[in-house]
């Protein structure tokens, strides 16, 4: 069953797909949100919404996305099991599909004591596979978890997240069979720094067929800073920034820095585009979304293509 989704016309038709994604404010105006998609809307084919991303509180990616859909933009529902139960799970999907969202994005979620919130109980009812297999139950079986018929049927196109750098390195690409086996049809990974493991990670991809059977976004993100690689380098797990990169952004005058670490994500993103099965890239500018255009052009991605 395919959904009304214009990310999955566009992988579907063969193209190089374009996301990327919007943190929502830490409260209640919607303005932030609406400021951030207007800044890379004509830019990208869909637009992600956090879900409490590091465990800090936010306004909600379900209101937000439904902002961006008034907006006229396609925004792709992120969705942890950290915080819900299956109850309140299957309660979400159907709310989101009934206000016109038709892509998701399944995750488990980072733990609570990442973020403001640290003595909160957290739910993981489920992992990200189990949500996987929920969404698709319910869009392709018709069915809640308990056995029992939905009366309206949710039409999502189904992602989820993929590390091609974290350890065990060996394990990664079999929890991404795992993924595909479940129901996923795109996958969104983490930020690529180190072209040499995701081109090895693309390897064992293709050696299993996987990139036939699910669409793969690379993650792309811009560097402002020597600081911001090293934090990402040194305080992210699972991320993986080679020297050479912080080097190379070292290298050059501090005012120029920020334009260095565009023209990596624009080189980044030319050199995706010519490793077999990367079906499109996944720009997160973190708080730096008036970037996502200008990258998108540089990288020869724009004008995006458009349908009646």
């Amino acid at each position: 069953m395919t959904s009304d989704s214009r990310l999955e016309k566009i992988l579907e038709k063969g193209a190089f797909a374009v996301t990327s994604e919007c943190g929502p404010p830490r409260g209640a105006d919607p303005e932030v949100i609406k400021k951030k998609g207007e800044l890379i809307k004509e830019a990208v084919d869909a637009i992600n919404v956090t879900d409490n991303q590091t465990s800090v509180v936010r306004m909600s990616s379900f209101s937000s996305c439904v902002l961006l859909k008034q907006m006229g933009i396609n925004p792709v529902l992120q969705m942890v099991t950290r915080d819900r139960n299956r109850i309140a799970i299957q309660s979400d999907i159907l709310g989101a599909a009934a206000l016109g969202i038709n892509n998701i994005l399944c995750l488990s979620g980072d733990h609570q004591k990442f973020g403001d919130q640290s003595t909160a109980k957290n739910v993981y009812d489920m992992d990200s596979i189990h949500l996987i297999q929920t969404v698709k139950q319910m869009r392709d079986e018709g069915k809640f978890l308990g056995g029992e018929e939905l009366k309206g049927v949710p039409r999502f196109f189904i992602g989820a997240a993929a590390n091609p750098f974290a350890d065990p390195f060996e394990s990664r690409v079999v929890r991404l069979a795992k993924k595909v086996a479940a129901g996923v049809q795109f996958i969104q990974t983490q930020c690529i720094f180190n072209l040499d493991r995701f081109s090895k990670w693309m390897e064992q991809v293709r050696d299993r067929g996987l990139h036939e059977k699910v669409h793969i976004l690379g993650g792309v993100t811009p560097m402002k800073s020597v600081g911001m690689a090293n934090y990402m380098k040194k305080m992210v797990p699972g991320m993986d920034v080679p020297d050479e990169l912080i080097a190379r952004i070292k290298g050059v005058d501090k005012e120029k820095r920020s334009e260095e670490g565009i023209k990596i994500a624009v080189e980044t993103i030319q050199q995706l585009k010519e490793i077999e099965g990367v079906h499109g890239v996944h720009v997160m500018a973190i708080e730096w979304e008036e970037m996502v255009p200008r990258i998108a052009k540089e990288a020869g991605l724009l004008p995006r293509p458009q349908f009646e």
